[in-house]
């Protein structure tokens, strides 16, 4: 899985409650899978929610796919990793720009 895609994916405790959203706006993981779950494309989602991108669905497919795979504190603290390190990652590859 790419840590480009989660890092797409983040958890602010002043957004949604901690929620997961999608790059830092108040549009929860949970949203797009709902609409994912009740039958919507991903050209539908796209066109009703133009600032999302291809990749942000991915992106929440990716955070679900490990969300069920592992315990929940588990989980935590490998998302959070993964959150953490893909951030550094963005952040080194801009400040070389």
């Amino acid at each position: 899985m790419s840590d480009d895609l989660l890092s797409r994916i983040t958890i602010e405790p002043d957004k949604c409650f901690g929620r997961p959203c999608t790059r830092g706006m108040r549009f929860r993981v949970i949203d797009i899978l709902q609409m994912l779950a009740g039958g919507a494309t991903q050209e539908e989602i796209l066109t009703d929610f133009d600032f999302l991108e291809p990749d942000d669905i991915k992106a929440a497919l990716a955070y679900a796919a490990l969300a069920v795979d592992h315990p929940r504190d588990e989980f935590l603290l490998e998302i959070r990793s993964a959150i953490a390190k893909a951030s550094t990652n963005t952040a080194a590859a801009i400040s070389t720009c």
